[in-house]
């Protein structure tokens, strides 16, 4: 398992690496406690269990996700990251999969040094009324 990022610029790889892997422990471990993810453009944010319960169905899929960071801004121990993604194949049903994204995610530096989502965003500014997955 891929260690926490000591970069902001490498917590998307980080994530990617550990989604991966397959174990929602090792994913859950790329977010700071109190993160919140943005689950779909207009939806609510979850937080704790939801957060990464929403994840691991994500992670059932079995398939990789790719990310391709655009930008990364970072000040003292904030960063913003703007990353395009996409998980794409065939699922465990048998049918195509397909789930693409611009994210405008907030990590921070850990007391530890290791760079963590703090706000995970991974619709971005897409508008409201995605198909849900």
């Amino acid at each position: 398992m891929p260690p926490l990022a000591t970069r902001p610029e490498d917590v998307p790889a980080v994530f990617a690496a550990r989604f991966g892997s397959g174990d929602p422990a090792a994913l859950a471990e790329v977010y700071e406690e109190g993160a919140v993810l943005a689950a779909g453009p207009g939806g609510a944010p979850l937080a704790g269990p939801a957060l990464h319960a929403a994840n691991a169905r994500l992670q059932a899929l079995g398939l990789p996700i790719e990310v391709r960071p655009r930008t990364v801004y970072a000040t003292g121990g904030l960063a913003l990251l703007v990353v395009d993604w996409i998980i794409e194949g065939t699922g465990p049903d048998g049918r195509p999969v397909r789930v693409e994204g611009t994210a405008t995610d907030v990590a921070r530096r850990g007391a530890d040094g290791r760079w963590r989502y703090a706000i995970d965003n991974p619709f971005g500014t897409a508008p409201a009324g995605l198909p849900e997955v």
